[in-house]
């Protein structure tokens, strides 16, 4: 068994750009061993479809505690590095935000998303709250003695109007980029960004490793040449199968 360490340093060292690492996004411990089954080097949960798996919508619906149970189901039944999608910390200021991330960290997690929308609210945040928020889960982690992986996303071109540019906001995507780098971030997660020339313009002018979100595992290859160095698909495996399962219900009904 590796310790949780040892993991972190793991995960850490499989971002590399143009060989991304792949997750395929899971909900409860079942669906990780899944994923490990079929050779997953890493298990990453999406927010959403563990939500949903317990009946509830994303945006910290799900109460913390169970959001920790289904976490501390996943972590021993495993034995490869796990992230979490933490959406945004479940707290609002950065005190509570670090305590929840030690919260999280102390079930054997080695990385977690954290996002700068405000969770059932509009916008996102100021680009200096947001890294007072970043460095509050830094700070957690260091406290801890552990390498998280901090994933900082931006949900500048998920939540953008349809008729904005996604070219438009590029600038900001950069600033922000570097604002969570220097408070500490491992990672810049850009949900909703999918055309080619933005994401390799990004992935050349941002730091930090690059994490682009699909639905469609064909296209990795072409991903992989922009420069990304992670690719995840957030709910989109949890709605297939659920669809599936769906299907065959109503095939037996």
């Amino acid at each position: 068994m590796m310790s949780q360490i040892d993991k972190a340093k793991l995960f850490r060292a499989l971002h590399v750009p143009h060989a991304p690492i792949i997750l395929c996004n899971v909900w409860d411990a079942g669906s990780a061993k899944a994923v490990v089954r079929a050779g997953a080097k890493a298990v990453a949960t999406s927010s959403w479809s563990v939500a949903a798996a317990q009946g509830y919508a994303d945006g910290e619906e799900l109460p913390l505690d169970d959001a920790l149970a289904v976490v501390g189901r996943i972590v021993p039944c495993v034995d490869c590095p796990v992230t979490v999608d933490f959406e945004g910390g479940y707290a609002a200021d950065p005190d509570t935000v670090g305590q929840n991330t030690r919260r999280l960290l102390s079930l054997g997690v080695i990385g977690l998303n954290f996002e700068d929308q405000i969770v059932n609210a509009r916008g996102l945040y100021s680009i200096a709250d947001q890294a007072k928020r970043l460095r509050a889960v830094r700070d957690a982690a260091d406290a801890l003695g552990i390498p998280a992986f901090i994933n900082a996303r931006t949900d500048m071109f998920l939540k953008a109007a349809p008729d904005v540019d996604h070219a438009s906001l590029v600038d900001e995507a950069v600033a922000r980029a570097a604002a969570y780098a220097k408070a500490g971030a491992d990672g810049f997660f850009v949900p909703g960004l999918t055309d080619k020339t933005l994401i390799r313009t990004l992935c050349r002018l941002v730091a930090l490793p690059v994490n682009v979100m699909a639905a469609d595992p064909q296209g990795n290859g072409d991903r992989a040449g922009l420069g990304v160095s992670r690719i995840s698909f957030g709910p989109d495996p949890y709605i297939k199968l659920t669809a599936l399962l769906e299907r065959e219900a109503g095939a037996c009904v």
